[in-house]
């Protein structure tokens, strides 16, 4: 393990993007234990990224137009109903004064469907990793699953980190009923222009 890749990942994982828009907004939205719960969704989607990478599936969605297309504009939908859901103050993003025992489960499945209807994350993973992997290296899959682990560790902590600290002024933030209108359109915006840039994404 190199600080090379460890300051690489960290860069790349704390930059704004999907997973931290949401974190935030769940934070904001629903209190810091379901801000916890969508930096956990969020590395869980890391998951069938890196089992996509390592089997040569993410090979077939830079080499396959229709492939790539296929998930892109998924992933642009689901983007778009999370715009709309934001503006609506619907499903995961629903503001709820006291949090209730289950209510984490939808917003974990919901940062899940996010990476994993993001295409550029399973290429991002075949073309990022094997850059800190020897040539000579005897067993290449052993260490490109320790490498995604760490990734994995480094994008729960970060967002946690995001998440708390949002959640620490979402008292003061849900009583300003103006303050979270501006939020709510915010985030949607947010979340339309991430499905904007992946509309207009190439492989």
């Amino acid at each position: 393990m190199t600080w090379s890749f460890l300051l690489t990942t960290l860069i790349v994982v704390a930059s704004p993007g999907t997973g931290v828009l949401y974190t935030l907004a769940v934070a904001l939205t629903r209190g810091s234990r379901a801000s916890v719960a969508a930096a956990f969704g969020c590395t869980l989607g890391i998951v069938p990224q890196m089992i996509a990478a390592m089997l040569g599936l993410a090979a077939i969605l830079h080499t396959s137009a229709m492939a790539f297309a296929a998930l892109k504009w998924g992933g642009v939908l689901y983007l778009l109903y999370m715009s709309w859901q934001a503006l609506r103050e619907r499903g995961a993003l629903a503001v709820d004064a006291e949090i209730k025992p289950r209510s984490s489960g939808r917003v974990i499945v919901t940062a899940i469907l996010i990476n994993i209807l993001n295409p550029k994350l399973s290429i991002f993973f075949l073309a990022f990793l094997p850059q800190f992997i020897a040539v000579d290296d005897p067993h290449p899959l052993t260490r490109m699953v320790e490498l995604s682990g760490v990734f994995m560790a480094m994008t729960f902590a970060v967002f946690a980190v995001y998440g708390l600290f949002a959640a620490s002024v979402r008292d003061r933030v849900i009583t300003r009923p103006k303050v979270m209108a501006w939020l709510r359109r915010s985030f949607a915006a947010g979340f339309a222009a991430l499905g904007a840039k992946l509309a207009f994404a190439e492989r």
